[in-house]
Order: C-alpha cells, then sequence, then structure tokens
C-alpha cells in the first residue's frame, strides 16, 4: 500500500499539489466549511435516532429528550474529534472517520428498558453501556485476533436484524406514535408519513450532489412544514427550551448494573467492533493510508471511551458511521481535518439544546416516513454484506437462515420467551442478540471447531 509521499506530490489525483499526504491536508475554509457539511447531513438523521426512539420508549417528556439529543450529539463530536485529531499514541485512528451512538444497540436497550421497572429504565440501560465501554476498552488491544469469529457471515446477519427488528419503531411513529391514544392509526398521520416518504423518494430520484444527500433531513423539514397547517406540530416547547447548556451528568440518575442487560450490550458491542474494525481498514484503502494493528486499536480504544462517557452525560454505545465512509468515498476528499471540523459543530450543536429541541419536535409520523428509509437502509447494508459471505456454501446458508430465525422470533413472536428467566428474556428478546449468538455459535460449528474446511470469508473493508 502506498506510503505518504516525500517530494512533490504523487499519484494521479493530488488534492492541492503538495507534499502533504491527503489525510493530513488542511483545506481552505471555502472547502472545509461545505465538506464538513455533507458528512454532518449524512450522520445527523443517524446520531438524533437513538436518543428518540429511547427517550420515546422510556417515556420522557420534550424536556428530557433535548436533553439526551445533546448528549448524543455532544458524545458524537468529541468521539469524532479524538479519532481524527487523536490522543498521542494511545487513541484516535487519525483517519476522516466519523463516532457517533450507533441504532445497533437501539433494540437491546429497548428489551433493558422493557424488563426494568418504570424509573429504573435509562440507569439499567446506562449501567449495561457503562460496562460495555469498559469491555470494548480491554477487548480492544486483542481484537484483531477475535475478528476471524464475526467475518461477514456473522456481521451480515447482526447488520439485517438490526435494520428488520427496527422497522416497527418507524411504523408506531407513522401512526402516530402513541399507541394508547385514540386516534393511533388515523389517516391523517398515515398520510403525512406517506407524504414525507414520497418527498424523499422524489429527492432521491430528481435531486443531485448535496440536495441528494440530505434527502431525509430535507424529507423531515419538508414533512413537518406541511403538518402545521392541520395542527399535527407542536413548537410550543421550543420556548422552555435553554438556549444554550452543557449536560448534567448522572441527569437519569446513577447506573444500575443488572447481568443480563450487561451481556446483551456486550455482545453488541463486539458487532460495534466488527463494523468499526471494517470501516479503518475501508478508509485505509480508500485514503491509501496503511491501516494496521495499532491503527484499530487506537480507533477501538476511542469508540471505548466514547461508550464509557456515554452513560455519564446520557449517550449510548458508540461505533463507526459507515454512511460517512461513503461520503469520504463518493466526494474523495479524504483530509482527516474536514471530519475534526465537523466534530467541532457536533460539540456546539450539543451544548445548544435549543437545537436538540427543534429535532425532538418533528412530528411521529415524520420520523415514521424518513423511519421507513432509515431502518430499511441499514438491513440492506446487512444483506450487502452477506452477499459477500460465500452464500454458495451450503453450510452458510443454514447458518444464515437459523440465525436469521432466531433473531426474527422475537419479531414475530413477542411472548416466546415470556416464560424463560429474566435474564434470559433481556437476552433472547432482542433479535440483534439472539441473532448473534446463534450466529458466532453457528460459525465456531461449521468453521472452527474439529474441521479442516476452508473458514467462513474473512473481513473485508466494504
Amino acid at each position: 500500500m502506498a506510503q505518504p509521499a516525500t517530494g512533490p506530490a504523487e499519484g494521479p489525483k493530488p488534492l492541492i499539489g503538495t507534499a502533504v499526504h491527503p489525510c493530513d491536508e488542511k483545506l481552505p475554509p471555502s472547502r472545509l466549511v461545505p465538506a464538513a457539511l455533507q458528512h454532518i447531513a449524512a450522520m445527523y438523521a443517524g446520531v438524533v435516532t437513538p436518543p428518540l426512539i429511547i427517550g420515546q420508549a422510556v417515556g420522557l417528556d420534550t424536556a428530557g429528550m433535548t436533553r439526551l439529543i445533546a448528549a448524543s450529539l455532544l458524545i458524537a463530536g468529541l468521539a469524532t474529534i479524538v479519532q481524527t485529531i487523536g490522543l498521542g499514541a494511545f487513541a484516535g485512528n487519525r483517519l476522516p472517520f466519523v463516532n457517533a451512538a450507533s441504532s445497533a444497540g437501539i433494540a437491546p436497550m429497548l428489551a433493558i428498558a422493557e424488563t426494568s421497572a418504570p424509573g429504573h429504565q435509562l440507569p439499567a440501560i446506562y449501567g449495561a453501556v457503562l460496562v460495555a465501554g469498559v469491555f470494548c476498552l480491554t477487548v480492544g488491544p486483542f481484537f484483531g485476533r477475535l475478528l476471524r469469529f464475526f467475518p461477514p457471515l456473522v456481521t451480515g446477519v447482526v447488520i439485517t436484524l438490526i435494520g428488520v427488528t427496527l422497522m416497527p419503531v418507524p411504523v408506531a411513529w407513522a401512526q402516530g406514535g402513541d399507541a394508547t391514544a385514540a386516534d393511533f392509526g388515523a389517516m391523517k398521520y398515515l398520510a403525512l408519513a406517506a407524504f414525507t416518504l414520497v418527498v424523499i423518494l422524489l429527492i432521491q430520484r430528481f435531486g443531485r450532489g448535496f440536495l441528494k444527500q440530505v434527502a431525509l433531513l430535507v424529507g423531515m423539514f419538508v414533512g413537518t412544514l406541511a403538518a402545521i397547517p392541520f395542527g399535527l406540530a407542536d413548537f410550543s416547547a421550543l420556548k422552555s427550551a435553554p438556549l444554550a447548556a452543557l449536560p448534567t451528568p448522572f441527569a437519569f440518575g446513577a447506573p444500575e448494573f443488572h447481568p443480563a442487560a450487561i451481556l446483551s450490550l456486550c455482545i453488541v458491542m463486539l458487532v460495534l467492533m466488527t463494523e468499526s474494525s471494517a470501516g479503518m481498514l475501508a478508509l485505509g484503502e480508500i485514503c491509501d493510508r496503511r491501516t494496521d494493528g495499532r491503527t484499530i486499536t487506537r480507533g477501538l480504544r476511542t469508540d471505548g471511551i466514547a461508550t464509557l462517557l456515554g452513560p455519564v452525560f446520557g449517550g449510548f454505545p458508540t461505533s463507526a458511521f459507515a454512511q460517512n465512509v461513503g461520503v469520504v468515498s463518493l466526494t474523495r476528499v479524504r483530509s482527516r481535518y474536514v471530519v475534526a471540523a465537523a466534530g467541532g459543530a457536533l460539540l456546539i450543536l450539543g451544548a445548544f439544546p435549543v437545537l436538540g429541541a427543534v429535532v425532538s419536535l418533528v412530528p411521529m409520523p415524520v420520523l415514521g416516513g424518513a423511519g421507513i428509509v432509515l431502518f430499511g437502509s441499514i438491513a440492506v447494508s446487512g444483506i450487502r454484506t452477506l452477499s459477500e459471505a460465500g452464500l454458495d456454501d451450503s453450510s452458510n446458508i443454514i447458518l444464515v437462515a437459523v440465525a436469521l430465525g432466531a433473531g426474527i422470533i422475537p419479531l414475530a413472536a413477542p411472548t416466546f420467551y415470556a416464560g424463560f428467566p429474566a435474564w434470559a428474556q433481556t437476552v433472547l428478546g432482542s433479535g440483534i442478540s439472539a441473532g448473534a449468538l446463534v450466529a458466532v455459535v453457528l460459525n465456531l460449528f461449521f468453521h472452527h471447531l474439529g474441521t479442516h474446511s476452508r473458514p467462513a470469508v474473512a473481513l473485508k473493508s466494504s
């Protein structure tokens, strides 16, 4: 793999004709600001999705939702800056790499919330997230040796299940969000969700450049405007949202530690570490900068630090954002300082809760229309990963079939595990955790234990 240039710029695509490696290039503001905005646009909806879903599930009011969103933005900004700029030789892969709260943890956290007493839901979630952060910091330096147990065959199953198991969430949003309301599922809600979805599809079909990249945000904005004449948008909470404030440590209570919840999120953390490692390998190829074991270790330490700090301020498990890897690949703007600037912008957004309040006030049906695209695209990412997993092998087909089946059980039959102990309900009640466990065990059974046949397809930088 090519090394950074030491003389005049080499290669067919130098950005400004200097000896600076593309990753280390410092762009002028006229180029840096638009490039940073593209990264923010690509990730913003994903960053606010976990706090929106978890906050709704535990019954937070608008003020609580605002705090969750602000914390998510703040942690994402901090993690992204550390990742791109680095903390000496300890943390930061120094690639144009975006870190933020991952949607992969949503389903397990919802399962934790469902099995926790009212008032103890967020403390139980945050206790599990905190331990998951410690787990990541502990396992990170050795994770390269474990990657063979998480080939695309396993990660593809998990990513697919993330999208599939989360799909009921936007469907409920499209119906109004409150299943206990008398008008839940009313046609006015469904029409608004469908209108938002159509706007997004039209932008994707006819939009160009930056507009196409921010289709989700534009769709939500247009959908919210359309909701105002029908009284479906309420902006009164903006008056009570503070203009500027830093998240309060442990604002939702001290963490509580439950073994089953911890196990569930540690499993998810392994999947997130695999995704981050794949993202770093992909960026190494895109940026023409060698990604070795030390780079991956520093990157995973950043994931661990951000995940560990998350529960203190109200954040969730943190990992790579694949959509931003796509932005780097499409635009060919490979400067890590562009992404660092995006991280700084996220920090600013997190310090101004009123901006988070704006997002939390988007009507539920509008979020539902956009969520169908967002979570559906996650499932598509999993299917794309599975396409590289050697599904011409009958053993692999069986592995995927059984793992997907195990992951869909909680979705198809929510009471299936009702007779199981509480710890088993927390682990198996999440389709992601159940499917991941089955996929890992079957991968060991078919490809590692007592067999000399070819191993499953190795992790690729895709």
